[in-house]
């Protein structure tokens, strides 16, 4: 094939890629750029709960330390998703508008960034994580085991960050199914060498928790060198040059002005994790390993939610901006029907099976007393929370992001914490005060229907 030919190939599938943002049927077109990071999302979860599962094997003292790592681990995530969200909502937009250079250097700003973070997250990694641990319990087992998992996680924590931008910079521009495939191979390598590097099999070395650790970080480097690679190969709509990677003020302002609601919305879950991980351990070790347990189901039950959100926000911010408000309402109406549909369907599954959910994890009878309980009161959240992200996710992309930022606040912080601390002092009771995670979802999905509606005015009052 000719040089003029290929060039010609790629601009039309270029132009094909855009075109069905805007062309092709709002249903098919939801399910065609959400099925495949739903897919991808539900495979990095469940490594995830893979990871816990293995490590449960070694101790519950093992089990309690990842648990306690998960709300640090989430403080470096929530900067590598808030950086892709806004990634994938600012370029769209600017494809969608015709600033093809402009999208250049929003890709470009985001390498820097992550680099930046990256460096700030090796160097705690280094300094701080003994004391992190430290501070939370004096279980010696616990601190040890925490300290040589967290600091790992973070001092190799690019593989995250630059995971995520890559991946986002395919969903951004309509090749969903390419991102599916970069997180699919991170996580099926973090499947298989889990346990490989846990416990010693065949040529491996026994690695304990840090093997657990190691095979998290490498999957998340393998899965950002394959989205690397696709980008360069196959993304014919962004083209990162050296001179676009730089941080220029008005790509971070616009990246932020999207991904910092994500941002806080994580890293206020971390710190809300964290707070309440505190309250738990003031019954015991066991009631925080059990907060662990649900985290990891938690975030496996909402990652087909975020697939949808994935696939959504470029939808909604590529035809915002093209003014095509008909397509952006349906956009909204069908992924709000399909994940309330979901989410239901879920809680009837999981409320019958909590018993053999713990035993994945090697509970003992203290922690099924204990685990039995909390699951049935937090499966109860599930369709308020899934619902929640979807409507704040729509603010989000529709540049009402004010709203979607108070929402998380006060659904990932304020709300949940509160809820816990206050039933815990005016109940002293273990069993009642995991009814703080459907109450907060509860007041919380209201607050974004009112925000919603809000916007709605704000936006279609004069059509």
């Amino acid at each position: 094939m000719s040089q003029e030919s290929k060039v010609r190939q790629n601009r039309r599938g270029l132009l094909n890629a855009e075109n069905k943002l805007e062309s092709m049927p709002v249903g098919r077109l939801l399910l065609t750029m959400s099925l495949p990071m739903m897919i991808s999302f539900l495979i990095q979860a469940l490594y995830n709960i893979a990871d816990s599962i293995f490590v449960a094997r070694i101790s519950e003292h093992a089990l309690t330390a990842v648990s306690l790592a998960f709300p640090m681990q989430q403080l470096e995530h929530a900067i590598s998703v808030g950086i892709g969200v806004g990634i994938n909502a600012v370029i769209p937009r600017q494809i969608g508008s015709g600033r093809r250079q402009e999208a250049n250097r929003t890709a470009g700003c985001g390498v820097a960034l992550n680099l930046l973070f990256w460096l700030i997250f090796a160097l705690l990694g280094l300094t701080s994580t003994h004391a992190i641990y430290a501070a939370q319990t004096d279980v010696r087992e616990i601190v040890n085991l925490g300290t040589i998992y967290l600091q790992i996680c973070w001092v190799v924590s690019f593989g995250d960050l630059f995971g995520q931008l890559f991946e986002k910079m395919l969903v951004g521009t309509g090749r969903a199914a390419l991102a599916m495939t970069a997180q699919a191979a991170g996580a099926v390598f973090n499947i298989i060498f889990d346990p490989l590097l846990i416990f010693g099999i065949g040529p491996f070395p026994k690695m304990g928790i840090a093997g657990a650790a190691l095979a998290t970080v490498l999957g998340q480097v393998l899965g950002a060198a394959v989205a690397m690679i696709l980008n360069m190969r196959k993304n014919e709509s962004v083209r990162i040059g050296l001179k676009d990677i730089g941080l220029r003020l008005t790509s971070v302002r616009d990246i932020l002005a999207v991904g910092t609601s994500s941002m806080i919305t994580i890293g206020l879950g971390s710190v809300s994790t964290f707070g309440i991980n505190q309250i738990l351990l003031g019954y015991s070790t066991t009631a925080a390993a059990v907060y662990g347990i649900w985290m990891k189901l938690q975030n496996f039950c909402f990652m087909p939610v975020f697939g949808m959100n994935n696939g959504m926000i470029p939808i909604l911010s590529y035809n915002h901006a093209r003014g095509l408000n008909d397509r952006v309402k349906r956009t909204i109406r069908l992924s709000l029907t399909a994940i309330l549909t979901y989410m239901v369907l879920l809680l009837v599954i999981l409320e019958l099976i909590p018993g053999p959910l713990l035993m994945l994890f090697k509970a003992s009878d203290n922690m099924l007393k204990i685990g039995l309980t909390a699951l049935r009161f937090c499966i109860l959240s599930l369709p308020l929370g899934g619902s929640c992200i979807i409507l704040t996710s729509t603010m989000q992309a529709l540049e009402h992001s004010r709203y979607t930022l108070i929402v998380n606040i006060l659904r990932q912080f304020v709300l949940l914490t509160g809820s816990f601390a206050a039933l815990s002092v005016l109940t002293r009771s273990l069993f009642w005060i995991w009814a703080a995670v459907p109450l907060a979802e509860l007041v919380s999905v209201i607050i974004s229907i009112f925000f919603e509606r809000k916007m709605y005015r704000n936006l279609f009052s004069k059509e």
